[in-house]
């Protein structure tokens, strides 16, 4: 399946025949996303909305986006504007169907290794289910403390009723060839984003963002497009969190560099950002790893991505070290979030 989703990825890069052999189901796949876009808001099917606002992150095309640590950010943002937020997903990836908790300790096979991450990070009420309804009802009965909900995912669920949207765009990938799957990256057309509360574009800067998205939708949009970036320098051991370095200490040493991400290039470009010197070991997104995959030689350093360590932490070695990474934006965005959720419900801060 990997090898599958790698080889269309690689062919929605490129001007190749088989783009405008799948068009045709292209466009099926658009009416059928356009009518069960519609039925809901028409009232043919039913949503169902939760007790407290729902806000969710997600975006219009398969691959990676930078959803995961815009989440994290959202989630410790809402904490210091005095709400007890909660997070839910699908588990994209994990065996179980959910309602389920998640930990920090839980399996990333039976729950997904962004979940995992994300209850590590944040240590916040989270739950998945294939039913983002029946998760959300799930997390507030056992947390009924929670005041409002992220869904990580989810921007195509329409029977879950949302408060705020978040799209999020790859400031890099953008909208691939511009088609809906399969004969594209998409999700939804390119439009969609004119419907969404807020569009974030991730890896650019504030004239990237609006070029990207005004390539798409140059009239129509709610408000201005907003950059984010992922900084990040410091590592910790994969064996042990509490045990740290710098990209400093790296530098003078050969780095294995391992990401299962949908965009590896992002994650190879920062270490080398970094001044490191590193060998790149690029797999599959959501890859499960195996001690054989990471068999570079007992002495070997490498770097990973947080999501590929929750997966690997059984048998890390002790020179594998974690890049922790964190989302900024601009502060004017959440001010403008916060002015959009506290009209359905908030606490008064101080």
């Amino acid at each position: 399946m990997n090898r599958i989703a790698a080889w269309f990825e690689r062919e929605w890069r490129r001007s190749s025949a088989w783009r405008f052999l799948l068009r045709p189901l292209s466009w099926f796949f658009r009416a059928l996303s356009a009518t069960r876009s519609m039925a809901y808001r028409r009232g043919w099917c039913r949503s169902a909305r939760l007790p407290v606002p729902v806000i969710i992150v997600g975006n219009i095309s398969v691959g990676g986006s930078g959803k995961t640590p815009l989440v994290i950010w959202l989630v410790e943002q809402l904490r210091l504007a005095g709400y007890v937020p909660g997070v839910i997903s699908r588990g994209y990836g994990g065996t179980e169907r959910g309602p389920f908790e998640v930990g920090p300790l839980s399996d990333p096979v039976e729950v997904g290794d962004e979940p995992v991450l994300i209850a590590a990070r944040t240590e916040v009420a989270f739950f998945i289910g294939r039913d983002r309804v029946a998760a959300g009802n799930a997390l507030l009965a056992a947390h009924p403390n929670c005041d409002v909900i992220v869904s990580d995912d989810g921007l195509q669920h329409y029977r879950l009723r949302r408060d705020i949207e978040i799209i999020v765009v790859d400031g890099q990938a953008r909208f691939g060839n511009g088609c809906l799957l399969p004969a594209g990256p998409l999700r939804e057309p390119v439009s969609r984003l004119r419907t969404a509360d807020f569009v974030v574009i991730n890896h650019g800067n504030d004239d990237q963002a609006t070029k990207a998205t005004q390539l798409a939708v140059p009239m129509g949009m709610p408000g201005q497009p907003v950059s984010m970036r992922l900084t990040g320098q410091v590592f910790y051991s994969a064996k042990d969190p509490n045990q740290h370095a710098l990209a400093a200490d790296l530098r003078h040493e050969i780095v294995h560099a391992v990401a299962g991400i949908g965009r590896p290039r992002r994650f190879f470009d920062h270490l080398r950002q970094l001044g490191l010197n590193i060998v790149e070991h690029p797999f599959p997104d959501h890859h499960a790893y195996r001690r054989e995959d990471l068999a570079f030689g007992s002495d070997s350093i490498v770097a990973m991505t947080e999501k590929d360590a929750v997966k690997c932490r059984a048998f890390a070695g002790d020179s594998w070290w974690v890049l922790a990474v964190s989302a900024q934006l601009d502060d004017r965005f959440f001010v403008n979030l916060l002015r959009k959720l506290r009209p359905v419900y908030g606490p008064q801060t101080t």
